[in-house]
């Protein structure tokens, strides 16, 4: 049982990451999750901490980017900022474009987050510091007794893959001590920093932390009002302890889709793995196709089909 305060806690978290030089990283996007980890890496007084983050663009990222400038001064961190929309999925020089060996399973910010990792490298940090896990452990449901949400339907999935859905929930695996989504993020984000020797630590999931917020009152989560008030303690601007808009990396998407996926599609509508092997309709596919088109919206699950054959074709 810890006796301690919040802020004693996740500082402590922090501080049993190891390294040989304490040259680190901080993932910062300006959000709640990664401002308190932010401020507890300030508190654990590593010799050099390098933030990097993605500005997602627009009126959103204009917002996002004043919140990161406020952490940066803040905390005393050597800052590197990277324009998302510059690198957006399946872009011109990108490890899908290229067709270079990855998961197939790879988040759609792969191409911006590949840059990031190459930049940690490059400064030689041992140890990069993340906000994942803090919208598991201030959800409101017990992880032992969610239910799955409903899913989207998919018009194009196939026979096999329609099959394989219905079949999913049989014979599954005992609960993990983490969230699921927050190991499945882990899944698709880690490995890369692993490849470019950086240990990736996300001191929201240590399992200190999750029975913490386990424990909490409800009214203490909701709307993440701990780390918000956290913040604001910290003599942080209200404007960044609760921004208005969160940011998020939708346009971001929606320029890969319609810039670069698309024309991806397109081959995909010639030849797939994918439709080959009936796990998505090849017909209804073509017509996903027609409909983008005039859609003002590029449907973002057209994303997870298309990472998934050029993942595919990468490991071929």
């Amino acid at each position: 049982m810890w006796n301690g305060q919040p802020d004693d806690l996740l500082t402590d978290v922090i501080r049993q990451a190891a390294t040989a030089t304490g040259c680190v990283g901080v993932e910062l996007s300006g959000g709640a999750d990664s401002g308190n980890v932010a401020l507890a890496i300030k508190a654990a007084r590593f010799p050099e901490v390098y933030s990097f983050g993605l500005l997602v663009g627009g009126s959103t990222g204009r917002q996002q980017r004043e919140r990161r400038r406020v952490f940066v001064e803040h905390c005393g961190f050597r800052d590197t900022a990277t324009p998302a929309m510059q690198h957006p999925p399946f872009c011109a020089g990108g490890v899908r474009d290229l067709c270079k060996p990855h998961d197939p399973a790879g988040a759609f910010y792969q191409e911006a987050f590949d840059v990031v990792r190459e930049q940690a490298a490059a400064r030689r940090c041992e140890v990069m510091f993340t906000g994942s896990g803090g919208d598991e452990i201030n959800a409101h449901h017990s992880r032992t007794q969610a239910e799955l949400p409903t899913p989207e339907p998919v018009p194009w999935l196939g026979v096999k893959a329609a099959r394989a859905l219905a079949e999913v929930n049989e014979q599954l695996a005992p609960i993990p001590a983490l969230p699921v989504p927050t190991l499945m993020a882990f899944g698709m984000h880690n490995p890369g920093f692993l490849r470019a020797a950086i240990w990736p630590v996300s001191p929201l999931a240590h399992p200190r932390i999750v029975r913490f917020m386990e424990q909490l009152p409800h009214e203490h989560k909701r709307g993440k009002a701990l780390f918000r008030d956290r913040i604001r303690r910290a003599g942080v601007p209200e404007w960044v302890a609760a921004p208005a808009e969160p940011e998020n990396f939708l346009a971001v998407l929606e320029k890969g889709l319609r810039s670069y996926g698309l024309p991806v599609l397109d081959d995909m509508l010639k030849e797939s793995i994918l439709v080959d092997l009936g796990y998505v309709d090849g017909k209804a596919l073509a017509k996903a196709r027609r409909d983008a088109d005039a859609a003002p919206v590029v449907p973002d699950l057209l994303c997870d089909a298309l990472a998934l054959e050029v993942g595919l074709r990468s490991l071929m």
